[in-house]
């Protein structure tokens, strides 16, 4: 008779479905707050960037500021959370993400904004890799389905309630609210994770790999930064360019020598790559991550100025996406308890966010917008039943030990591939609606010059093309509709790629306890 049976909560981490609960209302309540930091900017990011005198890389960057902070700091805030208290990990998080949104709503220029946005980006990096480990340290991968439902929910409710708020207090209040709302929410999942959260803490010889951070965050940073300036700053054939590119490829090499050769306690161990579920999970989540992030992040800009809506109104249509994804991620988690099956969720949700990703390449400025929900519906089932799942095939082989930095791993390529397609999408789009509004208005003015006064004024920023003539608004909305569909089908072979890595990924059965059995085995002799 094996002794694993016997072993205690404290050795396993696994606790009651009560205490569960409990700690999981603070959890909720701080991935909301992560969560609801980008969704109710979205659409006041127009009217931020014409009252701040802003432009269409300006738009990029209040995005690509945040992305670029949470992914470069993601893997270290993972690896801390395998070496110290974790409660206290997930509230330093919380701090920060406070202090980056007070400097946020009190901004008087883009340049203070895009600085606040990164102090955002490091607290909500640390909120994305630890709730998703502490739930990992609570609960089996085998019974993590049915808590999936309320992380469903929670992101469901992040993503509608986000845009219909931020647009509301931008029509109402102001958009400076936009980054004061989250402060209660913050403020309250502190008070209810300190009353709730009991972890043991492991306690061993701690060895931090600042050197391999440093290098890691530096490679990722010249990265995005190529990316979201070139085509616009500068050419994308040019010194500069090959500089930065040179210096990104030269920074991250020496990231992995460190982290391979050097660092005793390596903030991302590649060894953990040797494991091909993870491996597979980590190439596809920076495909999902270019693909949803880098063209949805637009869909706002599109309603607002091709569809000439208000930021309320644009809130209203996250419906569609948001409603498709809160019934297929609770779906899935329910019948992957039940059964213990996964991977034919995870290939179908592929299938269904490359069907989405196609459809959305369709859309243009005469596009009906019932056709566009119906899209984004399909992107969201799909969503659903792919992004927490993958989280979960890849926990599933990793020992515990290691879960803070094999799960930040995923979150970590997911986000990197968001930012690059934020970044690189972004300036796809501003390229293209500069040159068809340029050639627009240049048509336009030769057939009518009586219109060179009012296209005179159209230059620079991102325009509200509500006050425009008749003729000027429809160049700039066909303009922006055009652009929209392209993006996403420049996103569409990353999508694809997602789904050959998905494909490839081997189901393995989800173990039913905290620990492998290796780690149980080993516990149990500790014992005797």
């Amino acid at each position: 008779m094996t002794q694993a049976p016997t072993i205690t909560a404290e050795q396993s981490g696994e606790m009651t479905h009560r205490q569960v609960l409990e700690a999981l209302s603070g959890l909720l309540l701080a991935m909301f707050v992560a969560m609801l930091s980008s969704t109710i900017v979205s659409n006041a990011l127009p009217t931020i960037v014409d009252d701040l005198r802003g432009s269409q890389t300006g738009y990029t960057w209040v995005v690509v500021a945040t992305m670029l902070a949470m992914t470069a700091t993601t893997p270290i805030w993972g690896k801390l959370a395998d070496l110290f208290d974790k409660l206290v990990l997930v509230q330093s998080a919380l701090v920060i993400y406070a202090i980056g949104s007070l400097i946020a709503g009190f901004a008087p220029s883009m340049e203070i904004l895009i600085g606040a946005r990164v102090v955002q980006g490091l607290g909500i990096g640390g909120l994305t890799a630890l709730v998703q480990v502490v739930i990992a340290t609570m609960v089996s991968p085998r019974e993590r389905g049915r808590y999936s439902g309320y992380i469903g929910a929670v992101f469901a409710l992040a993503t509608v309630s986000g845009p219909l708020v931020g647009g509301v207090l931008v029509d109402t209040v102001g958009w400076r609210w936009c980054f004061f709302a989250g402060l209660p929410v913050a403020a309250l999942a502190f008070v209810v994770l300190q009353k709730t959260l009991r972890l043991p803490v492991v306690r061993r010889d701690v060895s931090i790999d600042y050197l391999g951070a440093f290098l890691l965050v530096g490679g990722v940073s010249v990265l995005l930064i190529w990316v979201s300036l070139g085509g616009q700053s500068f050419d994308w054939v040019s010194w500069t360019s090959a500089l930065l590119v040179v210096g990104a490829v030269a920074v991250t090499a020496a990231a992995v020598h460190v982290e391979a050769n050097v660092a005793t306690d390596p903030v991302i161990p590649l060894r953990l790559f040797r494991d091909r579920t993870l491996a597979l999970a980590a190439v596809a989540s920076m495909l999902i991550g270019l693909a949803m992030f880098g063209s949805t992040v637009y869909l706002s800009l599109y309603f607002q100025r091709a569809k000439d809506m208000s930021p309320t109104e644009a809130g209203l249509m996250s419906i569609c996406m948001v409603g498709g994804l809160l019934a297929s991620s609770i779906l899935s988690g329910r019948i992957i308890t039940a059964t213990g099956l996964w991977k034919r969720w995870l290939v179908g949700g592929m299938v269904a966010v490359t069907a989405g990703i196609a459809l959305l390449a369709t859309i243009d400025a005469g596009t009906p917008l019932w056709h566009t929900g119906i899209f984004m519906a399909v992107l969201g089932l799909g969503l659903g039943a792919t992004m927490q799942n993958l989280v979960l095939a890849v926990q599933n082989t990793i020992a515990l030990a290691d879960m803070g930095a094999g799960s930040s791993v995923v979150a970590f390529f997911r986000s990197l591939g968001g930012s690059v397609g934020i970044a690189a999408l972004g300036a796809v789009l501003a390229h293209q609606v500069a040159d068809a509004v340029e050639s627009g208005l240049r048509a336009l003015v030769a057939e009518h010059p009586e219109l060179a006064s009012d296209v005179a004024h159209q230059t620079g920023g991102i325009p509200d093309v509500s006050g425009m003539p008749a003729p000027i608004r429809a160049i700039f909305e066909s303009a922006f509709g055009d652009a929209t569909g392209h993006i996403f089908l420049v996103a569409l072979p990353f999508a694809l790629g997602a789904l050959i890595a998905v494909l490839f990924i081997q189901e393995v059965p989800l173990r039913t306890s905290v620990k492998r059995d290796d780690e149980l085995m080993a516990d149990s002799r500790m014992d005797e």
